[in-house]
């Protein structure tokens, strides 16, 4: 199984930046896809960013333009390049991957970092 640690949240101004990360660790898997969600108190959680292990990129609406979604394949890791900040964007932040263990498919959740965005 594999685990994903999120880190690099906290509080930050609004029109400021925040980068947050996101290391997936196991044994034996090859990551298909890595995904950053958010959920606002109250709200449902919504997929924010997405990107596969060959580099296609997707967006949600409410963030394209700000935000930027990379992946080291190397480092199993996923970074999230927050710009423009506002106090909309305050969530809570979980990393998602979908990854191969052999010929499987399977899906793996952090535990989730909180951002906040105030003066």
């Amino acid at each position: 199984q594999v685990q994903l640690v999120e880190s690099g949240g906290g509080l930050v101004q609004p029109g400021g930046s925040l980068r947050l990360s996101c290391a997936a660790s196991g044994s034996a898997f090859s990551i298909n896809v890595m995904k950053w969600y958010r959920q606002a108190a109250g709200k449902e959680r919504e997929l924010v960013a997405a990107i596969t292990s060959g580099g296609r990129t997707n967006y949600a609406d409410s963030v394209k333009g700000r935000f930027t979604i990379s992946m080291d394949n190397a480092k199993n890791k996923v970074y999230l390049q927050m710009g423009s900040l506002n106090p909309e964007d305050t969530a809570v932040y979980y990393c998602n991957a979908d990854y191969y263990s052999g010929v499987l498919l399977y899906g793996s959740w952090g535990q989730g970092t909180q951002v906040t965005v105030s003066s």
